[in-house]
């Protein structure tokens, strides 16, 4: 039912003239759903507290609530038509009050912790591209219909909602940016091994990809105390994400997944000076892919003590400065990161290696990310010890991969169980420190291991292979006639 109702909600948005691609496509379904989830929010709060006695007080004021411009509903339960704006009148409440109102949110709120400052952070950055009244409101009738209470309800809207967004990532364009594959992402967490009263960041956050999995392996884990509860709901996921669309789908994507009110900042996180961050600023694990060639200009480069365009560089600086002593972090980056010989990629490797343990490079193979044909790998490393001895995994899943091949959790299996005790096989192998070259810190891919292919045959061979072959041939039709 779920998804035929996104489906539907999709043949809308393709009629409408504002609403062009996947990414206009989600970020408008974003929208309309968080409002209808905002209604379900506050009645549960009402009725709780009506059976506590008490009177519960509305974030949202009367007019805007959705049972009363978007579903007013007659004693029928029904849509009362008499009540309910639509065409031009629908379109100028929304663009004109409705949104204007909720913007405002975010200079009444009292912290960027609460859902008041999500509601105005969200209104303040996205605008209504539907473009027709009619066609509003047939989307906002389909919204209408998505249960938000149970559990249940929430986990098949939030699969749902990741494979749009795993769907806006394959159509190219900048879409892809979003989307991080998950069994890469439950990898990941898996060896970061993230537990109940430690904080988990990332500071590129896109979908909150990172951030929702590992709400899922700590939640299943945890024992369900009401204080372990408050902490995984308040105080362990933490996220900065620049990009406005981006920032509305991962504040929708945690909701989705049981954070009521995602720690999730609108801002340039490289706007930020490194040198400014504080214990207190700083996680136990962080986890992310930042995005890949872009390229920052000269002021956001003074933010940071080894000067670079390219972004991921910049990022990967933060994420070292970001993390506690003993914190563990899983970082995606382009495999040339490894080799690059200027002098802001070997200062970046040094600094790595000599105030972290890169304990481990798993190097994933070409078509992990759709659309984006640049090759990864994942640095898994802890701050505070030097880096002694890097175990390298190059993934073979035995295939190519592709939107019709994707990666997939088996695919990950034998990397997460090798992990632990770091073999060396074909496709795994250490490197000591010692080993490093001092001048450039190359870490490129070198595998050691692999079977070397036989060296071409002389004449001679080849011959003599081919007469002992005749001979066999001579003696098998010899022994068949001596049978007949």
């Amino acid at each position: 039912m779920f998804e035929q109702t996104f489906r539907n909600i999709d043949d809308v948005l393709y009629k409408d003239a504002g609403a062009d691609s996947e990414l206009d496509y989600i970020g408008q379904t974003s929208w309309i759903m968080f409002l209808r989830y905002l209604e379900d929010l506050e009645q549960d709060k009402a009725d709780e507290a009506e059976l506590r006695g008490q009177t519960y007080e509305y974030i949202i004021d009367e007019e805007y609530r959705w049972k009363n411009w978007a579903m007013p509903k007659g004693p029928d339960g029904k849509l009362d038509h008499h009540k309910a704006m639509t065409g031009p009148d629908l379109v100028q409440f929304v663009d004109l009050k409705l949104f204007p109102y909720l913007a405002g949110f975010k200079q009444k709120a009292d912290s960027p912790q609460t859902i008041e400052y999500k509601i105005g952070e969200i209104f303040s950055e996205l605008k209504n591209k539907i473009q027709s009244g009619y066609n509003l409101r047939d989307i906002i009738g389909y919204a209408d219909e998505l249960p938000f209470r149970s559990t249940k309800d929430k986990h098949e809207l939030s699969h749902l909602y990741e494979t749009k967004i795993k769907n806006m990532g394959n159509a190219g364009r900048n879409g892809g940016q979003y989307y991080t594959p998950r069994p890469l992402i439950r990898a990941m967490i898996q060896v970061t091994d993230p537990q109940i009263g430690e904080k988990v960041y990332d500071g590129a956050v896109g979908s909150a990809g990172f951030l929702c999995e590992a709400y899922e392996y700590m939640y299943k884990r945890m024992d369900k105390t009401t204080d372990n509860l408050t902490t995984i709901q308040k105080e362990t996921f933490y996220g900065k994400e620049k990009k406005n669309l981006a920032y509305v789908i991962g504040i929708m994507n945690m909701i989705l997944h049981g954070i009521e009110a995602p720690n999730i900042i609108h801002t340039n996180t490289l706007g930020e000076s490194i040198r400014d961050i504080q214990e207190k600023d700083r996680y136990h694990v962080i986890l992310a892919n930042p995005p890949f060639g872009g390229k920052e200009r000269k002021e956001v480069q003074q933010n940071f003590d080894i000067k670079t365009g390219e972004t991921a560089f910049l990022f990967l600086q933060h994420f070292i400065k970001s993390l506690k002593t003993g914190g563990r972090a899983a970082i995606v980056i382009k495999n040339t990161f490894l080799s690059n010989t200027d002098n802001a990629s070997i200062s970046l490797r040094k600094h790595l290696l000599e105030s972290c343990n890169l304990h481990t490079i798993l190097d994933m193979p070409q078509g992990t990310f759709l659309g984006a044909g640049v090759k990864t790998v994942v640095l898994f490393f802890q701050k505070g010890e030097p880096t002694k001895t890097t175990w390298y995994y190059q993934l073979n899943p035995g295939r190519t991969l592709g939107k019709t091949n994707p990666l997939n959790d088996v695919d990950m299996e034998a990397f997460v169980k090798a992990q632990v005790a770091k073999p060396e096989t074909e496709q795994s192998w250490n490197l000591t420190f010692v080993d490093v070259d001092e001048n450039t810190y190359d870490l490129s891919v070198k595998n050691p291991n692999t079977p070397e292919e036989d060296p071409l045959r002389s004449p001679q061979e080849i011959l003599a292979e081919m007469e002992s072959l005749d001979a066999e041939t001579s003696s098998i039709l010899q022994t068949i006639k001596d049978l007949l």
